[in-house]
């Protein structure tokens, strides 16, 4: 048998090289950290030289500093954090090295567990590896010097006699004190207490208790951790900030420091000391996880928010410059990982900077005060919180106004969020919480709320019509009730704000008084005041009258009475927690950084420290983590709806039944099986089933009853929802959810996923009401349960995502290969040929979801596939698949990456960008390898990555849609086009390069979007048809052509492609316009209906942008909402509103030619939609 070897590359290798310039020296000490290096200069050696391996990531890199300087050495020390798959070329490189020059080489782990890898890859004895890790374990700067002495002593010099490793406690109390002049740093056993040392660190016994803080307040205890190294290195200032803030906040503090929160011994001692201090809050400045096996973290056991802060790696020019706010490696560490543990994201506290020690500049780590004072009144928010009794404690229960359409008030994905908003007010009400008068259903609440909401719009739209008549529509108040905010407090508190931002509003909004909502000089709200709870409707981020493409725009700051309903909410109504109500308001959407936000950010001026509770569908990981990341949002996750199968309704049942009677009549009777065949066919035509299949006329009759039968069995076992969650409910009806969970885990389970299932409304509810207590609140996954996730059962947890660094995942790659497969052959029974040039979504929130399927899709079409670490999984590389194991022809791939893949995801766009240069440098013919034919064509860096502008998200055309502002499909191409022209790589951050993406646009022989979810389906979000239907319009502005597929991954095993009109097609008859689906939404009155007419809203856009709705799809939703009268009295009733639009979209499609009405009657709405305009 002969192997095929794979080109595997490292992801090193797409590092920046760099040359370090240093002369020979006796002694390397190679490491990570910069605590480990700045030891290591303290020892005072002369001929010592310090690489640290950050900055020889890349390989060239590697091999100069081997060439110039270690190559010379007697002995190298290098401490591997993290193992040898974090510099694996590194070390094999100076390995070989050490071996050819006799020079002894000690590679180290840098924690306690021993790396058979390392000692093989080493040239001294174990027993010496042993002691130098040992030396380094225990730390400090005896230790350090200590350990480099052994290591010239095992290079044949000698520097001095070294000392045996000095044990150092692993744990301990850290009291923050300034030094007196002249002193070393001061640590002890409380506050001011200790000993001093200019030579060396001393700590104080592990169980030395501490004093209490010279700030004590009535808000309980804040307990810092952080690590060891910080303490051993003198690293400690933004320590002893971060707890001077906390107590100038009320609190009193103690510190700890840790070697690490996974060591068994260490973890007891936290769980102690925390039983003991009972803090209201803890923060944490360790990195990574520290759950154990168990899924615990020793910080558990105090029961209260654990904020994580940030000691960022970067220095703060850098952050101040970044839109993502932290590097790829910052966020996986300071940010992803910590999240499963439950921590809420506080912020940054420090940045590195250089500080000189002698004749060596080291980097350590300064304290951000303005951060840092930040971070301090959040832990104080939740303290307070704490400590205030149930009955005085003031809430705000904000409902969405997203996406702002008519008839969509409080929407919220999945949710029925007035019923869930009513329901939450009823258990407070029984919790203690003094709650007042309340709204007794929904419907009771909505109208509160409409009455308001429609009067704010009606005073936005005649002052957009009729100038400045700020008096000309009162106040919305009722006695007690107000929620109005004086224009003078705001312009006070605007006053405060830096120039820059005071600048960027006006320049936006004009003068605070010109807002529309801004009358009889005040703001005014939408809301209805409960007692101690505020129910208010989240106001228009920028105009109402252009609400949907405000959005999401990276540029637009909010308008002022945005920012006003905020500083009522914080200073005059005096909330103590918020609890945003539903997927997804705007606030988290706001300009500014995707995490580790500065005073710039909008988010943050808005909410300010104010604790925020988040419910949130359980399958959207990537829109909570925003909410996470930016809000410091506890994200409890509510169950989806409930699931049916669709059925079949109206001409389909009777062309199922002729079918079936064909099936039957095999046979038996040619004469009779013609007749049957004839009528099915004619039936199906004059139904519109066929066009809907995507028959073309004339096809052979045998492949047309083929098709039609597959279509009507792919819409009857469609999976719907029927109706909607309520918070803190028990799932009615949950019985096809169970099926597919037992299926996916096995029938033997099926007791306990039951009892998962009907635990999930009280785990809801009981969560927020832990987190509106300042509790913690359990972690737990983000999935999809109908893709057999269980263990996102029982929902109520705090969500969690992934680990970025192992994306995509094992399995990911290989559900991603089978989609491309899938892919492929789709593509080549349509055209006869292997597709050469392929565009791919690639989103956020799917990624999440699923580890990576899409973005492995595209690797398997690339014909690469990812290298992961053996013991991390996390993917370190990747290598070329060769043609002969490959089978067929690479496809030249390029992506459309999602706002938030693109926050959240640096690494992986690195690494397909490096895939794609690979690739692209192969020496392979043209027909086999077409991205390299068309990089050697161009003779330029073949870009592949596409996006919206920094900090800017979506397709750039759901504004046009909702506002009817286009004329023909191009226009709205044309908007795609703009938008998403932003290229992304190594090195490259959102460069405008429209021509190139336009080329790749028009030389795409398909699209693709995947789906891995039943949960959701393309008619529940416009958002599809901006992405799937955006491309297609580009298409058209080009005048190009491609197929257009959606990829349906709801079952990992079985991938299947259908073209996007067939995708819609069945969605129309199996949802859209079923009488099922329509039943189920009934029961949730206004909230159903707004289900309704947001279907209508999608199914116009894909029309709109791709053209591929048929008459016959039209036809049944002109049926199923105008016709039916029980439906259209429900609309009449239960929501006026979501009713007239549903008729105007209709009407709409009419006048754009998008449709032509198979009746009369249809055609009335044209004169109906007229006179209401």
């Amino acid at each position: 048998m002969h192997l095929l070897p794979a080109d595997t590359r490292s992801l090193d290798a797409s590092e920046a090289a760099v040359d370090l310039g240093q002369a020979p020296g006796a002694i390397v000490f190679a490491s990570l950290t910069d605590s480990d290096l700045a030891l290591a200069a303290a020892s005072g050696l002369d001929d010592l030289r310090l690489a640290p391996l950050q900055k020889l990531r890349h390989p060239m890199s590697t091999d100069l500093y081997i060439d110039q300087t270690a190559r010379h050495a007697r002995a190298i020390v290098v401490r591997l954090l993290g193992g040898l798959d974090y510099w694996r070329y590194g070390a094999e490189e100076l390995a070989a090295t050490a071996r050819t020059h006799g020079i002894a080489l000690a590679l180290i782990p840098g924690d306690a567990r021993p790396d058979g890898r390392l000692s093989q890859l080493s040239t001294v004895p174990q027993e010496a590896l042993d002691k130098l890790s040992l030396y380094w374990r225990e730390g400090g700067p005896r230790n350090a010097r200590a350990s480099l002495l052994y290591a010239a002593r095992l290079g044949g010099l000698d520097l001095g006699e070294p000392e045996e490793p000095v044990a150092v406690p692993k744990y301990g109390m850290f009291a923050p004190h300034p030094p007196l002049e002249g002193e070393g740093r001061t640590v002890g056993p409380g506050w001011g207490g200790g000993s001093t040392c200019k030579d060396d660190i001393s700590p104080p016994h592990p169980e030395a208790s501490p004093r209490p803080s010279p700030s004590r307040g009535g808000y309980g205890r804040a307990v810092i951790v952080f690590y060891r190294s910080i303490l051993l290195s003198a690293d400690t200032a933004p320590i002893e900030a971060l707890a001077r803030a906390l107590g100038a906040e009320g609190l009193a503090v103690s510190a700890f420091y840790v070697g690490s929160l996974k060591d068994g011994e260490t973890a007891e001692w936290v769980r102690r000391q925390l039983e003991a201090l009972k803090p209201a809050v803890i923060l944490n400045a360790t990195a990574f996880s520290a759950l154990d096996d168990d899924g615990a973290s020793p910080l558990d056991v105090a029961g209260c928010p654990v904020l994580q802060v940030i000691t960022c790696s970067s220095a703060e020019e850098a952050w101040e410059a970044s839109t993502r706010g932290l590097s790829a490696s910052d966020l996986a560490m300071h940010v992803a990982l910590p999240e499963l543990d439950g921590r809420l994201s506080a912020g940054v506290i420090s940045f590195k900077a250089e500080r000189e020690e002698g004749a060596f500049t080291r980097l350590a780590h300064a304290p951000h005060d303005g951060r840092i004072a930040a971070v301090a009144a959040k832990a104080a928010a939740w303290a307070k919180l704490a400590a205030k009794a149930r009955a005085e404690r003031r809430l705000g229960l904000i409902l969405s106004n997203y996406p702002g359409a008519e008839g969509r008030l409080a929407h919220a994905v999945g949710l029925d969020a007035p019923a869930s908003a009513v329901a939450i007010l009823e258990q407070l009400r029984d919790e203690g919480y003094a709650v007042g008068d309340q709204p007794k259903s929904g419907a009771d609440l909505l109208e509160l709320l409409d009455q308001s909401s429609s009067l704010h719009q009606e005073m936005e739209r005649n002052r957009h019509d009729a100038g400045e008549d700020i008096d000309s529509y009162p106040p919305h108040r009722e006695e007690g009730k107000e929620l109005s905010l004086p224009l003078s407090a705001y312009s006070s508190w605007l006053d405060t704000l830096p120039a820059a931002l005071r600048d960027r509003l006006a320049v936006q909004w004009g003068d605070p008084s010109a807002d529309p909502l801004c009358n009889d000089g005040a703001f005014h709200f939408a809301g209805h005041v409960c007692g101690n709870v505020a129910v208010a409707v989240q106001p228009d981020r920028g105009s109402a009258l252009d609400r949907k493409g405000d959005h999401h725009s990276p540029d637009l700051p909010p308008r002022h009475a945005y920012l006003a309903f905020y500083l009522w909410l914080r200073q005059v109504f005096g909330i103590d927690a918020m609890i945003h109500l539903g997927t997804h308001g705007t606030l988290e959407w706001l300009p500014g950084k995707a995490a580790a936000l500065s005073a710039q950010c909008f988010p943050e001026l808005a909410a300010g420290a104010v604790p925020v509770l988040y419910p949130f569908i359980v399958n959207n990981p990537g829109e909570a983590a925003q909410a996470k990341r930016r809000l410091g949002a506890v994200t409890i996750g509510h169950l989806t709806p409930p699931l049916r199968e669709a059925g079949l309704s109206g001409a389909a049942i009777e062309v199922e039944r002729l079918i079936d009677e064909y099936a039957s009549a095999d046979g038996l009777d040619q004469r009779r099986m013609a007749y049957l065949r004839r009528e099915i066919i004619e039936r199906a035509m004059v139904s519109g089933l066929t066009a809907e299949c995507g028959i073309a006329p004339g096809l052979d009759e045998d492949e047309t009853l083929a098709r039609l039968d597959a279509f009507l069995c792919d819409v009857k076992e469609l999976q719907i929802r029927d109706g909607l969650h309520v918070f803190g409910r028990r799932p009615e009806e949950s019985a096809h959810l169970l099926d597919v969970l037992a299926a996916s885990c096995g029938e033997e389970e099926r007791p306990v996923l039951a009892s998962r299932l009907d635990s999930c409304g009280d785990s809801e509810m009981a969560s927020l009401l832990a987190g509106l207590d300042g509790r913690f609140v359990r972690p737990g996954p983000a999935g999809a349960p109908t893709r057999g996730r269980a263990d996102v059962l029982p929902t109520g947890r705090n969500l969690t995502t992934l680990d970025p660094r192992a994306v995509p995942t094992r399995a990911a790659y290989a559900i991603g290969s089978r989609a491309a497969d899938a892919v492929i052959q789709r593509y080549l029974q349509d055209h006869g040929d292997y597709p050469k040039n392929i565009v791919l979504d690639l989103w956020g929130s799917a990624t999440m979801r699923t580890g990576g399927d899409d973005l492995a899709q595209a690797l398997a079409l690339l014909g690469v596939r990812p290298v992961w670490d053996n013991g991390s999984n996390r993917v370190s590389g990747f290598e070329i698949l060769p043609q002969a194991r490959l089978d067929r022809p690479r496809v030249d791939v390029t992506l459309r990456i999602s706002g938030l893949f693109r926050d959240v995801f640096a690494q992986q766009i690195t690494l397909f960008d490096e895939a794609v240069r690979a690739v692209a440098a192969l020496n392979e013919s043209a027909e086999w390898n077409p991205l390299a034919a068309a990089a050697k064509a161009s003779g330029e860096r073949p870009l592949r990555i596409f996006g919206a502008a920094p900090s800017a998200y979506g397709a750039g055309i759901t504004d046009r849609i909702a506002r009817g502002a286009w004329d023909v499909r191009a226009d709205l191409g044309r908007d795609y086009l703009a938008a998403s022209s932003h290229a992304y790589g190594a090195g490259i951050e959102g460069d405008a390069v429209p021509a190139i993406f336009a080329e790749r646009v028009a030389s795409a022989d398909a699209h693709v979007h995947g789906q891995d979810h039943r949960e959701i389906d393309i008619l529940d979000d416009v958002t599809f048809a901006a992405h799937q239907g955006g491309f297609a319009a580009a298409l058209e502005a080009l005048g190009a052509k491609a197929a257009l597929y959606h990829a349906d991954l709801s079952d990992p095993d079985k991938p299947r492609l259908r073209s996007l009109g067939e995708e819609v097609g069945r969605l129309v008859h199996g949802r859209a316009a079923s009488r099922r689906w329509i039943d189920g939404m009934m029961v949730h009155g206004y909230a159903g209906a707004a289900e309704m007419a947001n279907a209508m809203d999608c199914l116009f856009a894909f029309s709109a942008t791709a053209g591929i709705v048929t008459n016959a799809a039209f036809d049944r939703m002109h049926e199923a909402y105008v016709e039916d009268e029980e439906v259209a009295a429900f609309l009449a009733s239960a929501n006026p509103a979501a009713g007239r639009a549903i008729r105007a979209r209709l009407a709409e499609a009419i006048r754009r030619g998008l449709w032509q009405p198979r009746r009369n009657s249809a055609s009335r709405l044209l004169d109906e939609t007229g006179r209401a305009a």
